[in-house]
């Protein structure tokens, strides 16, 4: 499994938050302390939203730890919305194709889990990814074939009913190839200005994720990036996070039901929503 971190808020410099915390997510790359592998060191990721329209983005194959040009890039980037992602390879090679984050226009996406059986899926998978999409399709990961999915399924207008519509479609992929194992998904979506943070599985075992009302804006992180773990709190199982300039809210998520999403409960305090 691998390790993701996102930040919305205030602008802040990337190492800060990325990399001088006791329990950073580049600490986390050599030793998580809340995942079934230990050391996520297939490769590293960064997007990052700046004064251009579309956001800028880095990967590369080697781990975090050992990774001179992104210490580089989070010491010389300042910036109010960027995600950060270490993996631990569970579909697809280890490529700088198949390291997060996926960017897409405006979108930036990055993923913790593993689709079922996707060694037996990945052709009919890699279907469900709409031709006008498929261009975009560099990698041989479950992560950007959902990414691209989505974005087939109204990404730009409805994000959360898309992601909802493409894990929908692969659950019955699954389904159809008498596939029993899980699809468990933890991801975080950006475009800028909205962020969602997504907790799911088709079992009872989501992957690990929490967030934190920082001084300028709110962190999301597969493990606290704390050694005091009280300062986070988790995400629900099954539910959506959305976090814009209004706050946070959070829904029901789950793909695996006949119901829609349906907002359930706002966990944004005043502190969360100044910060926001």
């Amino acid at each position: 499994m691998c390790r993701l971190f996102a930040y919305s808020g205030e602008p802040v410099w990337l190492d800060t938050l990325l990399i001088e915390p006791e329990a950073s997510l580049v600490s986390q790359s050599m030793a998580a302390r809340e995942a079934k592998t230990v050391v996520n060191g297939d490769g590293c990721g960064l997007g990052w939203y700046g004064e251009r329209e579309r956001p800028g983005l880095y990967r590369d194959t080697l781990p975090a730890w050992s990774d001179a040009n992104l210490a580089g890039l989070c010491h010389q980037i300042r910036s109010g919305a960027f995600m950060a992602h270490v993996r631990s390879a569970t579909a697809g090679e280890v490529s700088r194709a198949n390291c997060h984050p996926f960017a897409l226009g405006r979108h930036l996406f990055m993923y913790n889990g593993q689709i079922g059986g996707y060694d037996r899926l990945r052709r009919r998978v890699d279907s469900l990814i709409p031709d006008e999409f498929y261009g975009h399709r560099h990698g041989t990961g479950d992560s950007e074939a959902i990414f691209l999915i989505a974005a087939g399924q109204g990404l730009e207008t409805d994000p959360v009913g898309a992601i909802d519509r493409a894990l929908r479609l692969c659950l019955s992929a699954m389904t159809d190839m008498g596939i029993a194992d899980p699809l468990r998904f933890s991801a975080v979506l950006m475009d800028g200005e909205t962020t969602h943070a997504f907790r799911w599985s088709s079992d009872a075992r989501p992957p690990t994720l929490y967030w934190r009302a920082l001084e300028g804006g709110i962190a999301f992180s597969s493990e606290p990036c704390s050694l005091d773990a009280s300062l986070w709190t988790p995400l629900a199982p099954n539910s959506v996070v959305r976090l814009d300039s209004g706050g946070m809210i959070a829904s029901r998520f789950d793909p695996a039901s006949q119901n829609p999403c349906e907002t359930v409960s706002g966990i944004a305090s005043e502190t969360a929503r100044s910060a926001a």
